[in-house]
């Protein structure tokens, strides 16, 4: 007999079925025994009023993992209108132990560390997995808006031969005996490959060994980078994002509306035309309402992306907002500069809710603009990376989300480790 999942169950009222999954619950009357059996798309009420199967499954402990075949007839009392009854049970492994929380309660109580160290079973968790779940929605919507707009999809390495890009420290590995680096973001690489498809984006993990111990830093996340070519500057690649944006949330409704719901979030509406702002004008702003003296810092502090979020959100009925125009001295050597103001350069942060989610900007494309960027710098560790500009590359420029902040943002999570699966940081390598 083929398994029936339990989401399937309303249509096969009247019908002996099997299903599987983990023993959410059980709870034991005088004559009857109710059985909560969780799949990966919900929960199955099972009735037991048959003696020798209920003194059978009164020694199952939750999480052992079941197949129950039995009869579906409508019932109003049960969850989702159906139950199953008359069931035959049979262990397909038992669970050794009782579960560190009881992924019954609608909340796990633990503190953070404790599902951490736990998350094998924390993560089974309904609200945990629908987390997951809208990472993957997530994911999926950045890769199908792209590839309607004609995006390649690469895979670059992950293992480096020089710390070559500014910005982020780089954790050293030994590599057959040589030293090697894990590779802090795919720029180069992405760059490069605009020279064969023009447009292109990567899925893929990053890793900066900046030692910051807060609720928005991972050592390791999950970054979706687009580099595109032939590109007018970089108010295009900010026209991109918001496509992507806009992709992105709608096929979370789309893969993962039953998570959406059981969160109980409301997604954000992404504007036809995200607001900006010149990074000058908002530390004006920021210092005439707040008295600090910030005009003439070289970047945003957070209490400062959060009132630029406040003002978006106010002045825009907004929950993005672009700030354009970094000082050069803050972006990497690749950024091209204003020529309208040298000191400023094409480039942007995307604020969500009152946090960094999206650095992007308009590259350099000459090589002799590269070598003036470059100059008193060894060119060896770049050679690679040089090449495709002395053998003509576009006018491009690019971006990259952070996946977990954009989660974190989306849940209201109080930190990030909150929404990431395995979380590698300062202090935690496992599990």
């Amino acid at each position: 007999m083929d398994r029936v999942l339990s989401s399937e169950l309303i249509s096969h009222v009247g019908e002996r079925v099997c299903v599987a999954g983990w023993l959410h619950h059980q709870r034991q009357l005088a004559k009857v025994s109710f059985l909560l059996v969780r799949d990966r798309v919900g929960i199955a009420q099972v009735v037991a009023i048959n003696n020798d199967v209920r003194a059978a499954v009164s020694e199952l402990v939750a999480e052992t993992v079941v197949e129950v075949t039995g009869d579906v007839i409508a019932s109003d009392q049960a969850p989702s209108g159906v139950e199953i009854v008359d069931p035959e049970v049979t262990v397909l492994s038992s669970s050794g132990d009782v579960p560190p929380f009881e992924l019954r309660r609608p909340k796990l109580s633990a503190q953070l560390p404790t599902l951490l160290d736990h998350a094998a079973v924390a993560l089974r968790h309904p609200l945990r997995r629908a987390t997951a779940g809208l990472a993957a929605a997530l994911v999926g919507g950045f890769r199908n808006t792209l590839d309607g707009l004609g995006f390649t999809e690469i895979h670059t390495p992950k293992v480096v031969a020089s710390a070559t890009e500014s910005g982020a420290n780089v954790f050293p590995i030994d590599w057959f005996g040589d030293r090697a680096f894990l590779a802090q973001s795919p720029q180069f690489y992405k760059q490069i490959m605009v020279g064969v498809f023009e447009h292109v984006y990567e899925v893929g993990p990053v890793f900066r060994a900046e030692p910051h111990d807060t609720a928005r830093h991972l050592a390791q996340y999950l970054s979706l980078d687009a580099e595109t070519g032939f590109i007018g500057d970089h108010t295009d690649v900010m026209a991109i994002l918001r496509e992507v944006l806009a992709g992105m949330t709608a096929n979370i409704i789309e893969q993962a509306g039953q998570d959406l719901d059981l969160l109980a979030l409301e997604l954000p509406n992404v504007p036809t035309e995200i607001p900006a702002i010149d990074f000058v004008e908002a530390q004006h702003l920021i210092e005439a309402d707040t008295g600090e003296s910030v005009v003439g810092e070289t970047d945003l502090a957070p209490s400062h992306e959060r009132w630029l979020g406040e003002w978006a959100r106010r002045n825009h009925g907004s929950e993005f907002v672009f700030v354009v125009g970094y000082p050069m001295v803050k972006r990497p050597f690749y950024t091209h500069p204003d020529p309208t103001r040298p000191e400023a350069s094409k480039s942007f942060d995307l604020l969500f809710r009152g946090l960094e989610l999206v650095t992007g900007g308009q590259r350099l494309h000459r090589y002799d603009d590269y070598l003036a960027a470059l100059d008193g710098q060894d060119l060896t560790p770049f050679e690679g990376y040089l090449e495709a500009f002395r053998h003509g590359m576009p006018p491009h420029g690019g971006f990259a989300i952070g996946l977990e902040r954009w989660i974190a943002r989306l849940t209201q999570a109080r930190k990030i480790r909150e929404v990431t699966l395995f979380p590698r940081d300062l202090h935690r390598l496992t599990p």
